[in-house]
């Protein structure tokens, strides 16, 4: 099994959020919160200082601006009912879907504001991928 945790300043929001735009189930609602998403875990829990098993390690949650690192990236069959099923339960993107030849694809940001890709595989299907980007 795999499971992704994630830092977040407000467990119930986050744990609603993606019970609710991603239709996970909450498997346990605090302390930590974890919610199923496909076949994967989230598990959520508020940032802290150190331990003595992961010494010198703070956790928190991203600041506005910080660059990315990692995000979770989602594969739905309809990626245009999944828009906007997701955008009315709050859940704001960074574009529309775009059609990118390989997939159409689009991003939204979590209430902490964790980068999830959400992608419908499209032309990769059938052996078209997206153009590479030209070398700078």
């Amino acid at each position: 099994m795999l499971t992704h945790f994630l830092t977040v300043r407000d467990v119930a929001v986050s744990r609603d959020f993606y019970a609710n735009v991603l239709g996970g189930e909450v498997v346990l609602p605090e302390n930590p919160a974890i919610v199923q998403v496909a076949n994967t875990w989230i598990i959520m829990n508020p940032g802290g200082g150190p331990t003595p098993d992961k010494p010198g390690v703070v956790l928190r949650p991203p600041e506005p601006g910080d660059p990315v690192s990692t995000f979770l990236n989602v594969r739905v069959a309809d990626i245009e009912a999944f828009h906007a099923a997701a955008t009315a339960h709050g859940a704001e993107f960074l574009t529309e879907p775009l059609d990118r030849k390989a997939e159409i694809r689009c991003y939204m940001r979590d209430p902490d504001g964790y980068l999830i890709e959400v992608g419908q595989a499209t032309g990769m299907l059938h052996g078209v991928f997206a153009d590479r980007p030209a070398p700078g």
